[in-house]
């Protein structure tokens, strides 16, 4: 019996392949688990396109990051904070950072993909490493600044 793995299965193959099985293994383990499909030319088509939309997905999805990554790597982003007689009140966390991103450049960046080594507790320009996904790293430059209120 030929199935299309729809998951990666061990020591049978990975998903996209089409795979001679026994007749019991495939109905019994692969389709009733949902780890396959009997391999008719039907669901063989469909799997392609389905995989051709998936990749096209993914392809305007990394255009978009790479663009993403341009914008906040050229921009400045102001963070500000509370002063105290020496420096700023409290630390910028990334959740400030994300904050500032979507305040003044409209990018929703999650605070979990902003990488900060150490807290931020000083004035002045930081560079700081963020995650986009798809393997995009952008560097932004945070200038923290002290503001009186």
């Amino acid at each position: 019996m030929k199935v299309l793995l729809i998951k990666d299965v061990k020591n049978v193959g990975k998903a996209g392949e089409i795979k001679e099985v026994k007749d019991g293994y495939g109905r019994n383990f692969l389709v009733a688990k949902g780890l396959a499909k009997i391999a008719t030319p039907e669901v063989v088509e469909a799997w392609r396109e389905e995989e051709a939309e998936r990749a096209k997905k993914e392809a305007e999805e990394i255009a978009r990051l790479t663009e993403e990554k341009k914008r906040l790597e050229a921009a400045e982003i102001v963070v500000e904070k509370l002063a105290a007689p020496i420096g700023i009140r409290g630390s910028v966390s990334n959740a400030d950072i994300s904050k500032a991103i979507k305040e003044q450049l409209g990018i929703d960046l999650d605070k979990k993909h902003i990488e900060l080594k150490k807290a931020i507790k000083t004035e002045g320009l930081h560079s700081i490493d963020s995650k986009l996904g798809h393997g995009i790293h952008a560097s932004l430059k945070v200038n923290v600044v002290a503001v009186q209120k």
